[in-house]
């Protein structure tokens, strides 16, 4: 029997989906399990990497129990972007992993830019200087925990670790590493001189190779864990971003990607690279173009927020799925622009337009007459209109986009689809795949295992769209609000806010 199916592993923010692919991108079985993230200190957010490992061996197992080995044809790894663990020169971590959350290298960017300058960085690597990609943080650590760079220790991204523990070889893919804000984006290499300001040498990172390249085979060792087959090609991805967007069929400018997860994404292609502070630029999933990419970090985290830290703090019986229902329907019977509450949603700080890592969610117009729901739908709204700030200032530099794919788990909910396609003012279609990201990791997959001649066939024929939201009659209205009373809103209270970022800091 020749193989007609691939392995896709998404190793997320709090989770490793593990999904077997068939040729048309039909999911044929899958697997899931969860690892914890740590709030340790305030700004702080860490994990655990082994439990990265011990969460795709586990879901691993559930997706290809009874599936015949040789339908197997190959495997690849998407993975949250910007995390980061060090290891020793076993692979073992030798600190907790820093998540892409973490926000404890706020002083180091100021420091990175007076040495390379904040233009100079923001060209080789294609992202405005901010907390957000890993070599601020990786600064911020050692500065703590100076006797870490003493030790001389590997830093990973997600893919290259989990690649390391699959293969035993250390590498990671252009795609992968380039939301660490390490690579020379032209040059398509590590750069030199960020490395330098970094204190690490090429020797303490993985070999950099190209999207969609056979990196190795799953060793016996790693086939006891996973069982998967030994043997089994482990091809090189790319992460959760740039997957989404191929899992999405975004082959061509003009139409964009919006993953409604964790954090909100959303991205155009460009095949020319290009910078500027509306956006942050990456390598496509294929590695031939480039996404130009719009990131808010407050996404369903902020929804996870209302829901966890306040509705079910001792009310912890409800489930979480229950109350967000719960949430939702209410929602919906609300009108347009929550009985006058408007969310500014940085609850992460803000990366594009603004790169401000002391900005802080807003919470406008609360009054007594208002309830959980209504600050529910104020933070769908305001993520909303968010996003319409960041298309406008894209399409400056990528030209119009007549229409959005959404994916990710805030993509199930009709009454955001809706609103998003209401304030965008363009269509909003649901991805035929709720698991884009982790079909994206498999279109990879699919020519090294056979079952199509390039990415570009495996793309056409393994993806899908489904519901259309059409702008509707609530559009005006929320130009209206968007005008009147978000755009610019962040600009007024900014002085403020870095006043409390001061008081905060001490």
């Amino acid at each position: 029997m020749s193989a007609d199916l691939v392995v896709g592993v998404d190793s997320s923010t709090t989770a490793c989906k593990v999904v077997v692919w068939d040729g048309q991108g039909q999911a044929v079985a899958e697997g899931r399990a969860g690892f914890p993230l740590e709030n340790p200190a305030p700004d702080g957010w860490e994990q655990d990497a082994r439990q990265w490992w011990r969460a795709l061996s586990e879901a691993s197992r559930a997706a290809v129990a009874g599936i015949a080995p040789e339908r197997l044809g190959a495997l690849c790894v998407t993975h949250q972007r910007e995390t980061f663990v060090l290891t020793d020169a076993l692979g073992e971590p030798v600190h907790p992993a820093l998540v892409w959350m973490d926000a404890r290298g706020a002083d180091q960017v100021d420091r990175a830019c007076a040495v390379l300058t904040a233009e100079r960085l923001h060209r080789i690597s294609g992202k405005p200087p901010c907390v957000t990609p890993s070599l601020y943080k990786l600064l911020g650590l050692l500065d703590r925990e100076p006797a870490l760079a003493e030790s001389s220790p590997w830093m990973l991204d997600v893919h290259a670790y989990l690649v390391d523990k699959l293969t035993g070889e250390r590498v990671t893919s252009l795609a992968a590493a380039d939301p660490t804000g390490l690579v020379d984006m032209d040059e398509r290499a590590w750069s030199l001189p960020i490395l330098d300001l970094a204190g690490l040498s090429v020797e303490q990172l993985p070999q950099l190779v190209e999207p969609g390249t056979v990196i190795g085979e799953v060793t016996r060792k790693a086939a006891a864990a996973t069982g998967l087959p030994a043997g089994l090609p482990v091809v090189a991805g790319a992460g959760d971003g740039q997957c989404a967007g191929l899992g999405a069929g975004i082959t061509e400018p003009g139409r964009a990607y919006l993953n409604l997860g964790t954090a909100i994404v959303s991205g155009v292609l460009s095949e020319t690279y290009r910078t500027d502070r509306a956006f942050r630029t990456l390598y496509d999933a294929t590695g031939r173009h480039y996404f130009l990419e719009t990131d808010l970090q407050g996404g369903t985290f902020t929804v996870t927020w209302l829901v966890d830290r306040w509705l079910r703090r001792g009310a912890e019986s409800r489930s979480f799925d229950e109350v967000l229902a719960e949430l939702d329907a209410e929602a919906a019977t609300l009108p347009v622009g929550a009985e006058g509450l408007v969310v500014v949603p940085y609850w992460n700080g803000v990366m594009n337009p603004y790169w401000d890592d002391a900005a802080t969610g807003v919470v406008l117009g609360l009054r007594g007459d208002h309830g959980p729901a209504h600050l529910f739908r104020a933070i769908l709204e305001g993520i909303a209109l968010e996003q319409r700030l960041h298309t406008t200032g894209v399409e400056s530099a990528s030209g119009s986009i007549g229409s959005f794919v959404a994916m990710g788990g805030g993509s199930k909910s009709p009454l955001w689809c809706q609103i998003l396609a209401d304030v965008l003012g363009r269509p909003v279609q649901r991805a035929g795949s709720s698991e884009a990201t982790c079909l994206g990791a498999a279109i990879l997959a699919a020519p090294v295992a056979g079952l199509h001649p390039d990415v570009d066939t495996a793309t056409m024929a393994m993806t899908s769209l489904g519901t259309i939201f059409a702008p509707g009659e609530a559009t005006p209205r929320y130009d209206r609000l968007y005008r009147d009373a978000y755009r610019g809103l962040f600009e007024d209270l900014r002085d403020r806010m870095h006043r409390l970022w001061r008081w905060r800091q001490g």
